[in-house]
């Protein structure tokens, strides 16, 4: 049985395949389920578990069938003001003491009871609930993690015992772990019927394969059986296809409850991330490229800095940047990485690293951008731009040190915390916003910014891009006297064409009402006169202009010649 995909409100989307087999037993004692909820239910979310009833005592089935069964129908059931740890301990405790019960009074159920584990998806967060030694899997990013520990003891037997079990006793001990879930992660469960024949790399090398959910869990099921398994089988396989948008008001509780201390050094520990090295350090934040020292991986975190009077505009930066990103999803957007909740202890952004580096530092090593280049940095940035503008969101801090340029020639666009968009409350005033050179002049009236404000620091942007100076003289646009007539780009670069100095004076006209109606017109406009464009070649000086000293000790030379020849004559 597969589920090609299902999309809950909100888009998650995910893909489940589950497969069981008896194997070499007389009967199947294991039970596997998942439901994706309905509309009607007072939560919504999507769980999948796998019970194993204790082979060769009475009641297994029934023991896993009835656990899982009864699991689904009591989390569902709560109401959606429980979190998922809480709905799912108390979903699972009712269970437990019915069949406890049973247990004590049914003699034909003595020994009734099963292991059980299950994953729940709800939201942008993941949630396992485990007893026994079921286990549930997490191939992530290429790495494989076990998000459970047996609850087994070792007898001196050939077999593993059972320390916990959904039954044994009248109150059970639940273990509960919360995630954060990131579009393609894919999760499996299974029974020990295959985790016990295959060992973690067999397991990863098969869940890394590629084949949809439902032909892994078969291939799960038929590799187990190859490889000796003498119990039930059974396995579940979730992808997550894709993920809903972050919910501003769930984020800004959770950051309210974070402290901003100071920022941190090169070589600390923060949340079991090792902070390699700094990478960008600026009043309101210090960046550093970090190792996750439980993965592996490495990946950028950003902390703000704060004082007493900016730690409000730290967190309001940081729901900003968080829900924007996820608002926003591009291959154009810089992404921002989720942090476990129970994991987090202080306010940071996490960010994936990039194999490039940020226009700011390229236009200090190199302050003259080549046209073609140039022009399809212009092209793909002003994409960006228009990308958010299409999704209500205005960025409001687009300069060179939020664009970052990829190695392969893409670009990303970063640093959301000043971004304003539909349903998140301005937190910034007009004086937070103006960024030295970028900020458009209508900024000093006290407007907040909007989409015709981005298209003006996108084309002072651009314009730095081809020549690495400002079009208004220098950065400190803060006066308005210091708003004059901008200096023409092919004053500073002769081999640019005119066409180009046209658009980028209509993008940074000083009066918004003389700029294009919006960046995808300003878009069209580079995009189309590039397929035309050539550099053009500069001329060549006169002499007498180049070096007028040069020049007239020539004529001097050519007249003296001149004389010695005619006195050489008569």
């Amino acid at each position: 049985m597969s589920l090609p995909s299902w999309r809950m409100p909100q888009v998650l989307r995910v893909e489940i395949g589950l497969a069981s087999d008896k194997g070499r037993r007389t009967s199947n004692e294991d039970y596997v389920a998942f439901c994706l909820g309905r509309p009607d239910f007072p939560r919504q979310a999507i769980v999948a578990a796998v019970a194993d009833g204790l082979g060769g005592y009475k009641g297994g089935r029934e023991a896993s069938e009835t656990t899982v069964r009864a699991f689904i129908d009591g989390f569902f059931g709560l109401p959606k003001s429980l979190n998922a740890a809480l709905a799912a301990s108390r979903a699972l405790d009712a269970v437990n003491g019915w069949i406890a019960a049973q247990r004590r009074v049914d003699p034909r159920l003595a020994g009734m009871a099963t292991t059980f584990t299950a994953l729940i998806f709800q939201g942008r967060s993941g949630h396992v609930a485990h007893v026994g030694d079921t286990r549930a899997y997490r191939f992530s990013q290429g790495r494989l993690q076990q998000l459970t520990t047996d609850h087994t003891i070792d007898t001196g037997e050939v077999a593993l015992a059972l320390s916990r079990a959904v039954g044994f006793e009248a109150n059970v001990r639940i273990d509960h772990t919360a995630f954060a879930l990131r579009a393609q992660d894919r999760f499996l469960i299974c029974s020990d019927g295959v985790h016990g024949v295959l060992n973690p790399l067999r397991l990863e090398r098969l869940l890394a394969l590629g084949a949809g959910a439902q032909e892994t869990a078969n291939l799960g099921i038929a590799a187990a059986l190859k490889a000796g398994s003498t119990d039930n089988v059974s396995a579940i396989v979730v992808d997550i296809l894709d993920l809903p948008p972050a919910d501003e008001r769930e984020i800004f509780r959770r950051v309210a409850l974070l402290p901003i201390p100071v920022a941190p050094q090169a070589g600390m520990i923060v949340d079991d991330y090792r902070l390699d090295r700094i990478i960008a350090d600026d009043p309101e934040r210090r960046v550093f490229v970090a190792t996750d020292q439980a993965s592996g991986d490495q990946l950028v975190l950003a902390f703000p800095h704060c004082g007493a009077d900016g730690e409000a505009a730290s967190r309001a930066a940081f729901v900003n940047e968080a829900w924007v990103a996820a608002q926003a999803r591009s291959n154009w957007i810089g992404e921002i990485v989720d942090v476990d909740p129970e994991r987090q202890t202080r306010v940071y952004s996490a960010m994936p690293i990039y194999d490039g580096e940020t226009l700011e530092r390229r236009l200090r090593r190199d302050s003259k951008i080549e046209l073609t280049m140039g022009l399809r940095i212009a092209r793909r940035l002003a994409r960006a731009v228009a990308h958010l503008h299409r999704r209500g969101i205005v960025h409001r801090d687009i300069r060179p040190a939020n664009v970052i340029l990829l190695q392969d020639g893409g670009v990303r666009l970063v640093g959301l915390g000043r971004a304003r968009a539909p349903q998140l409350e301005d937190f910034f005033g007009p004086e937070t916003i103006v960024e030295r050179g970028y900020g458009a002049p209508e900024f000093l009236a006290g407007e907040s910014g909007n989409e015709s404000s981005d298209l003006f620091a996108l084309g002072v942007t651009i314009y730095r891009l081809f020549c690495g100076a400002y079009p208004y003289g220098d950065d400190d646009l803060s006066l308005k006297s210091k708003f004059q007539k901008p200096t023409s780009l092919t004053g500073r670069r002769p081999d640019l064409p005119g066409w180009l100095d046209h658009v980028l004076a209509n993008a940074i006209a000083l009066d918004p009402q003389d700029r294009y109606g919006d960046v995808l017109e300003f878009a069209f406009e580079i995009e189309n006169r590039s397929r035309f464009s050539r550099p053009i070649a500069p001329q060549r000086k006169a002499l007498y202009d180049r070096n007028p000293t040069l020049f007239w000790k020539a004529i001097s030379t050519a007249l003296l010649a001149a004389l010695v020849y005619v006195l050489a004559r008569r």
